[in-house]
Formats: C-alpha cells, structure tokens, sequence
C-alpha cells in the first residue's frame, strides 16, 4: 500500500471514529434529554389533571370528569390514563395504541424509552376520593430522537465529504515531493539521471531531495568519466593525432568487419607526396596545419556522397573505405576527393594535378581484407607508375541480375516467404549455457539458395528492409520457430524499418497479435541508433510495452559517445567485431574494458562476438561480459 493510502486510511479512521463518537454522543444526550423531558410533563399534566378532577369526583359528576380527562388524552402525548373511583371500585381507561409515524421500525425495536407512568390519589380533605394512573406516550420521543439524529448524521456526513476531499487535496499537495522522490530513484534504478528533483518546502522532505540530486548527481559523474574513458581510449588507439582522423588500426578492423557482413562499396588508396614538399618548406608545423586542414575538409564533403571511413594510415597515405556505394558513387567519391585536394595544393603554393595518386579498387564476391589492400594498393602503384592522378582496376564480377531483375525476384521472394533459416547460438560467458540465439536468414530465388550476403546489398540498395523485416517477422510467426526453442531469439531490424514511418505502427499490430513477444529480441545496430536516435527510441518504447526486449548491434563500432546507452537503457548490447579483431592482433583490451564497465554502470548485459575459437575466448575471460557469440559456435539450419 502506498504512503498516501496508508495516511489517508488512518485518518479516514481517525475521522470516522470521531463522527461515530459524536453520533453515539448526540444520541445518548438526546435520548436523556427526551427522557426527562416526558417524566417533567407527566409530572405537571398529572398535578394539573389531579386539581381540575377533585371538585368533580367530590360531587359524583362523571361526565365533567370524562370530559376533562377526554380534552388531555386527546392530544396524542399519553398512551393510557386508568381513573379508579374508591367508593365503589369503578374503573374506567382511556387507551391509545403505540403508533409512531415518520420514524423506522428498527429504532422503535431498540426500545431507548421505557415505559413512563405516574399514579396519584385525588383525596378530599383526609378522604381518599379516585386514584388517577397516566402512562406516557413514546411517540413524541423518538420523533424528536430521529429528527435530531437525522439532522446531526447528515451535517456530519457532509463535513465528512469535504474533509475528505480537502484531506486528499492537501496530502498530495504534501506527498507530491514524495512521489517526485520515488519515480527519481526508479529513474536512477533505471541509471536516468537527466533531470534534477526541485526543492520543496517541507524541511525533511528538502533533506531527502538534496541527497537524491546529490547522488543522481554522483552516478551521472561516473557515468561520464566512463563514456569519457572509451572515448579517450579509442581516440588514443584508433585516432591519428594530427588529422583526427581513424588510423590504420581502425580501418582494417572495419575492412574486416565489412567483409564479413553484406555489402558493396570499394577501397581507395591515396598518396599526397606533395605533403613533403610543405614539409621542407614550411617545417612540420605547416605540414600538419595543412593535414588538418584537408582532413576537415574530406569528412565535411565526402559523407553526403557514400557512406564509409576516412583514415589516415601513414605520414603521406590516406584510406577511403566505401561500405555503401555503387560504382557511379564512387566516381562521383573520386572526382570530389580529387577536387578537395587540388584546392588544398594551390592553396599552398603547389601544383594541381601533380605529386598525388589514387588508387581505386571495387568489393567482389569472397574478398578477404588482404585481397582488397592488395588490390587498391596495386592500383595506386600503377597510378604513381603512369603519373596519373588515379588509376581503377575495374573487376566487377559479372551481376546475376541488374538492378530492376534484382528487385523483382527480391520482392517475389520476400512477398511468398520463400525464407530458409539458420540459428546462432549465443553462449554465457562463465558456463556452456546457451542464453540466446540469433537467426539468420537465406532466401529461395530462382530455385537456388541466395545467402545474405548475396542479397542483403540489394535489399539496402532498394529500400526493401522494412519490407523484409515485416515478411520475415509473420514467417517466423506462421512457421512457429519462436516455439522450437527454449531461449529467447534475436531478430535484427534493418534500418529501412527504422526510418519507415509505417512500420513502427504495423509492428505494435504485430505485437499485440504474437503470442511469443517474451520470446522476441529486436536488435538495432549502433550506427542506426547514432543517425536515427528518436526512430529508434520510438520503435523500442512499442518493443518494450509488447514484452519483448531490445538489444543493440555493433556496440562500439562508432567513434562518438556512447550516451545513446543511458538515453535508451537496452536489455543487453553486442560488443562489435572489432574488439576480438584487436584481441587477435595482440592489441590491448582496455577499450574491450571499458565498454563494458560503461554497460555494467548502466545494468546492461554485453555479449563478445566475433569469436573463433576457445583461445580467443580466453583473452576475453577476464572481462565481466555476460555471453559470447561468433563462429567458435557456426549457425545451425532450422528444420520447419
């Protein structure tokens, strides 16, 4: 029972004792008041009755007699007069029966007024002449006794309604702080710490609010010092200092990521000797001014165009990795690139066109990271070999499909669930159980079994990820695969699913329908999260109020903060690939660390993947994540 019940209970008993009190009081004083108020008339009708009858009875006439004792039983107020004559023992009685109007039967039942009666001899001198006996009518009593009752019940009836609606309104008035000081600490049980409690009047409450600001106040610190921490870790690992650009560290982590993920794009290698000449002229002061200067450039320009990462990986080399570009992208990537530096090399007194070379190459199909260095490497070679500005080498494997083929066999697919499905476990991390599985799928095109890594670029490339995602989700639901297994199942969302504005409302329809949502765990990759914040917190409210749970993908793999975590509070997040390809390098796992102390400050599970094998799994041993996940496990086929 809340605080404001338990208080508002006890003095709605307080209250109700005491009007009970005063009822019980009211009614004793009234009924005594009645009381002696009937014994004092009896007495005077009686005295009076007894005077006006002794000249009467003394001389024998009846009928006077009759007629004053009929003029007072008339009234009402007596139930019984009896007028006995001594002389000759002659009785007569005047009779009213107990009828009381306009009170309840059950207080007459209750009997408060007992029998009233008084008896007195009508005397003559020394003679005794008539013995006159009134009992008193109760009527009169319990009409008085009910209409005062009534009264005084109803007045203190409706001061009791008003006291209790005034009782409410003050005690949340009182309470309200108390209630603010509840849902603070829920939010720092939640590690929300974004808003401060206003001070309220009341002397301890203003106690208790100051220690809750001052240790939401602590928490978010150490938040902060914790983001602040991977940050400058990152920034110290995976940062060239001059430019603030990624390093080479940094770029053949996400070369290896992207290989491994769906995907089309390319890798440019680029050459700027003409830096040395700035160098010798301008010393390494104007050299790494220029750098700066050029690299600001390059990430203000270049993004818009295709999406990937810029680093600089040597004094004079450059890398552009393009993880989403078509071949027209990246010519316009390439001329853009050539016209920034240009720019620059006039700017500081050089040649255009002179002392730089750009070596293109494209993603093919079963690319390893080696064969994409080598590649782009051999191309700016070549480039530097001719004095040209660049050079391609254009392997384009031939397509199965063009784009439009592409679209239709994808629509026809998706649309006749033509899914075949595979299963990945995820593994605690201090015991061989199996915490969750994460589902893959393929499609059936043209007879043939199309993997994900073969369509998924197309899937992006033609907008049909919400289209997929809605698809695959009734499969699944249809198919019952959420019932084949014990652990939860992680499905990831497409980022066309959360920029669609359609879909967030067919998945709450979704949600409500499933009869598994506590089966359910919808991952968002981290990249999503950082573009499309709002879209995302939106989509994982609806997740949330349906049962099931949210997950974020590829944790760390951005350069920026990590306060997206604290602002959406997912269930669990999944380390990138990145981290176990530093480990395998022989890299120092502080970064690994850190990230995960971030999540554990914010009750956050961590899954490692990427894992290969049981040595990589003991590198990470010592860190306190929840599970693992990567091919020390390969998916499993899902029979339907």
């Amino acid at each position: 029972m809340t605080l404001f019940r338990q208080i508002n209970s006890l003095l709605f008993g307080l209250f109700l004792l005491v009007m009970v009190s005063l009822v019980y009081f009211q009614f004793t004083q009234t009924r005594d008041f009645m009381n002696q108020q009937m014994q004092s008339d009896l007495n005077n009708t009686m005295t009076s009755l007894g005077l006006m009858l002794q000249p009467h009875i003394e001389t024998g006439d009846m009928v006077s007699a009759e007629t004053l004792i009929n003029v007072i039983f008339e009234g009402g107020f007596y139930r019984k007069v009896t007028l006995t004559w001594l002389a000759d023992d002659k009785q007569q009685t005047w009779e009213n029966p107990v009828v009381i109007e306009g009170v309840p039967e059950w207080l007459v039942n209750l009997e408060v007024f007992g029998v009233q009666k008084k008896e007195s001899i009508i005397t003559s001198g020394w003679m005794q002449l008539a013995t006159l006996e009134v009992e008193a009518h109760p009527a009169l009593g319990y009409q008085q006794l009910w209409r005062i009752m009534n009264d005084t019940v109803m007045i203190l009836s409706l001061l009791f309604i008003l006291s209790i609606f005034m009782l409410r309104f003050r005690l949340n008035r009182i309470l309200k702080p108390l209630h603010d000081i509840a849902l603070q600490a829920k939010q720092l049980g939640q590690r929300n710490f974004e808003h401060d409690l206003v001070l309220p009047q009341t002397t301890e409450l203003k106690d208790v609010v100051i220690a809750i600001n001052s240790m939401s106040g602590q928490l978010k610190q150490v938040f902060l010092t914790l983001d602040k921490e991977v940050s400058e870790l990152k920034e110290d690992k995976l940062v060239d200092h001059v430019s603030q650009l990624p390093n080479r560290q940094y770029l053949s982590a996400q070369i290896n990521n992207w290989l491994n993920e769906p995907g089309f794009g390319g890798l440019i290698l680029a050459k700027f000797d003409w830096l040395e000449d700035i160098h010798s002229k301008y010393g390494y002061q104007g050299r790494d001014q220029i750098i700066r200067v050029v690299s600001q450039r390059m990430m203000t320009e270049l993004p818009p165009i295709a999406e990937g990462v810029i680093a600089r990986i040597t004094n004079t080399e450059f890398a552009f990795l393009l993880t989403k570009a078509e071949h027209h992208q990246i010519e316009s990537y390439l001329q853009t690139l050539i016209r920034i530096i240009n720019q620059e090399i006039s700017k500081a007194g050089c040649n255009a066109n002179s002392k730089f070379a750009l070596g293109v190459s494209q993603r093919i199909d079963n690319m390893q990271p080696s064969d994409l260095l080598s590649q782009s490497d051999n191309a700016l070679q070549q480039a530097l070999k001719a004095g040209k500005v660049s050079h391609w080498i254009d392997e384009q494997q031939p397509q199965k499909y063009n784009r439009e083929q592409w679209r239709a066999k994808l629509v026809n697919a998706i649309n006749n669930n033509h899914f075949l499905f595979q299963w990945q476990q995820v593994s605690a991390m201090r015991s061989e159980e199996v915490i969750q599985r994460e589902l893959y799928c393929r499609l059936r095109i043209d007879e043939k079994t199309v993997s994900a890594a073969e369509f998924m670029p197309f899937i992006e490339l033609l907008s049909l990820g919400a289209q997929l995602d809605r698809c695959l989700l009734e499969t699944i639901e249809q198919q019952k695969i959420l019932e084949q297994s014990k652990q939860a199942i992680a499905i990831n969302l497409t980022q066309d699913s959360v920029h669609d504005p359609d879909f967030a409302p067919w998945l709450t329809q979704f949600l409500q329908q499933s009869q598994h949502t506590d089966h359910i765990l919808f991952e968002m990759s981290e990249s999503a999260l950082v573009s499309s914040f709002e879209q995302c917190k939106n989509l994982a409210e609806i997740i949330r109020l349906a049962g099931a749970k949210i997950g974020v993908d590829q944790c760390g793999r951005q350069m920026g903060s990590l306060d997206y975590l604290q602002k959406l509070q997912p269930d669990y997040i999944k380390l990138d690939q990145s981290f176990a390809f530093y480990e395998k390098l022989n890299q120092s796992n502080e970064m690994c660390r850190a990230l995960i102390n971030v999540a554990n400050g914010l009750n956050i599970a961590v899954i490692i993947t990427g894992i290969e094998n049981k040595e990589q799994l003991k590198q990470f041993a010592s860190l306190r994540a929840d599970g693992y996940q990567g091919y020390i496990s390969a998916p499993e086929d899902i029979s339907v």
